[in-house]
């Protein structure tokens, strides 16, 4: 999910900066004391030292993501066809910084996250907004009334509730995003969302927003989103359904989107997922434009400081909606991960994508290529309160 939110998808990044924190039977012998209470005795615990990065009741977090990529077609533009953030090939480049503020709802509290880089470039880059909301990856207030039950409403820009990955590089698997995560969903809503659990294992969700990825409406409609999430021993199942108008100036034509992510965390090391997406948007005339996918990826870690990660994933682009051509593209990433500290991670991956049309960039002008192969090394340093 786009996201880390609902069940996201909120999205946001981690490192912690807190610290934890008989008798002798002789006669002659005097008598001993009455035993005193343990309880009394024992001095009282210290209070666990309040981390530096919490204060007035709100928690600050930090994030700081640059990668060296690799393109083995040189591509003339000097971007990678189809990658999502690490878009720059053959140089480095920062993906973003940011820091986080947040503030629980108790009952009511605040959630902001602001920065700079490429990535919110890339998920504001076909909006219409004005040019301050460019640099805001979320911003909303959330409302949490103990007497409501564990409802809770959000009003602002969130992201998406819809993928199995998140904007944030660290709380992926990969370094690289997904070809569903960058071309089958959206990133981002601005409107309004309720969640609440119901049972021991179910949580359902509510949407009312403007569409996708933009923050003014482009028309007079909105968009519904539907979410639900069961969670059950060692298993997530999430699934995620957004209706509306996405044309400007018209509600003729609704988008429609179905999410569904299975997750399986099998042991303390091993865990996988399956996410599908299906995708419909239904043209002003006749006809609609549809775009779907599959995606299996897995992840062992070895040890607390290394891990390895590998993704397989088929898109289906069958109207060029997404990609602006027409074609089916397949893809497989393995990611190795060191963490060097607790607020410190790299990421060595290599990911080849494939498609039915020459739709990759070389460094021959005019030319294209069916294959595209990256290798990529990024440096994550990431700072929050919670650990």
């Amino acid at each position: 999910m786009k996201s880390s939110v609902f069940p996201c998808i909120s999205l946001t990044c981690v490192l912690s900066a807190t610290l934890a924190f008989g008798q002798d039977a002789t006669p002659a012998a005097p008598a001993a004391a009455p035993p005193q209470d343990s309880a009394a005795a024992a001095p009282a615990a210290p209070p666990a030292p309040k981390s530096p990065l919490t204060q007035w009741g709100t928690d600050f977090s930090f994030l700081f993501d640059g990668y060296v990529d690799w393109n083995y077609n040189n591509p003339a533009s000097g971007f990678n066809g189809l990658q999502n953030f690490d878009f720059r090939a053959d140089t480095a480049h920062v993906n973003i910084g940011k820091i986080t503020i947040d503030r629980a709802p108790a009952p009511l509290g605040f959630h902001v996250d602001v920065g700079f880089g490429e990535t919110l470039d890339a998920i504001h880059a076909a909006d219409r907004d004005p040019n301050a909301w460019k640099y805001f990856q979320q911003a909303y207030i959330d409302l949490k009334p103990k007497s409501w039950h564990g409802l809770e409403i959000d009003a602002g820009q969130f992201v998406t509730s819809a993928g199995a990955e998140v904007i944030e590089t660290n709380q992926n698997w990969n370094y690289s995003r997904s070809l569903l995560f960058a071309w089958a969903i959206p990133y981002y809503h601005f409107g309004l969302r309720a969640s609440m659990p119901i049972g021991a294992h179910f949580t359902a969700g509510v949407q009312l927003v403007n569409g996708w990825n933009n923050v003014e409406p482009l028309n007079g409609g909105k968009t519904v989103g539907l979410n639900g999430a069961y969670a059950w021993k060692k298993v997530t199942w999430t699934n995620n359904y957004y209706v509306g108008p996405e044309k400007p100036h018209t509600t003729v034509g609704l988008r429609n989107l179905f999410d569904t992510v299975i997750q399986v965390n099998a042991t303390d090391k091993f865990s996988y997922y399956i996410n599908g997406d299906y995708g419909r948007d239904k043209n002003v005339g006749p006809g609609a434009s549809v775009w779907a996918g599959v995606a299996v990826a897995a992840r062992y870690a070895i040890g607390k400081k290394y891990a390895i990660a590998s993704r397989l994933e088929y898109f289906d682009d069958r109207n060029g909606f997404s990609t602006g051509t027409a074609q089916h593209v397949e893809e497989f990433t393995l990611t190795g991960e060191y963490k060097m500290n607790g607020w410190l991670m790299s990421r060595l991956e290599f990911r080849n994508d494939w498609s039915d049309q020459p739709f990759f960039e070389t460094n021959k002008p005019g030319a294209g290529s069916k294959t595209q192969a990256t290798v990529l090394l990024g440096l994550i340093a990431y700072v929050t309160p919670h650990k």
